[in-house]
């Protein structure tokens, strides 16, 4: 058995929904739905998977905005992320209207995530870790096996979450990439919320805000 991914870009923000699935039973998950369902629901429809749940990383409205419409449309639950978030999830609706984007219901996720959780998804195992720092209650996916993990906006190729919003941590968020990231194995890839994907030996040795150089190790 193995895990598949389909990148979904969504929202002006080009954030990147991702559609996870076992390649032998079908059965997946939607990472951060954060809008443009419809565009999420073709993707699903054209890879042929039955949706099993919703994963979140973090609650920003780009992530977030569209899950529990999601949800409820399949009839599934919502896992993640860390209840530190709750605040942003409460402030979806007002989010929408104050960065002009449409505007969705708040949710209560089924259920909150903490650091080395697991995941059950289609007969698979995901691993959960906490990485707060872009906000409080961030956290990533990792499936060892496949050597892939959904990192939400922690970190990109070249760079990092900004943490200049509401309980954004710049030195928290450094230490969840080092210590909580890192050490999964270099040979990991990762899928970003935004732009494209990378590893992360390549990220240690040469992202100018956390490698290696960039903290003096």
């Amino acid at each position: 058995m193995s895990l598949k991914a389909a990148i979904i870009p969504v929202t002006p923000l080009e954030q990147n929904c991702c559609l996870l699935w076992n390649d032998e039973n079908m059965l997946g998950a939607v990472t951060d739905p954060g809008g443009d369902i419809e565009k999420i629901e073709d993707a699903i429809s054209q890879m042929g998977v039955k949706l099993e749940k919703v994963l979140l990383t973090h609650g920003h409205l780009d992530h977030a905005s569209a899950a529990g419409e999601l949800a409820k449309k399949h009839g599934v639950q919502i896992e993640g992320p860390h209840r530190d978030d709750q605040f942003l999830i409460d402030d979806l609706p007002e989010q929408g209207a104050k960065y002009g984007m449409p505007s969705y219901d708040a949710f209560l996720p089924d259920r909150w995530l903490e650091d080395e959780d697991t995941v059950e998804l289609a007969g698979l195992t995901l691993r959960v870790r906490h990485c707060p720092g872009h906000t409080p209650g961030h956290v990533v996916f990792i499936h060892e096996p496949s050597k892939l993990a959904i990192v939400g906006d922690v970190i990109f190729q070249g760079s990092i979450g900004r943490t200049d919003f509401p309980r954004g941590n710049h030195e928290q968020l450094i230490s969840s990439i080092r210590e909580r990231l890192f050490p999964l194995g270099g040979e990991i890839a990762f899928v970003p919320g935004h732009g494209p994907m990378s590893t992360f030996e390549f990220e240690k040795k040469s992202n100018p805000f956390c490698s290696d150089m960039a903290v003096g190790a």
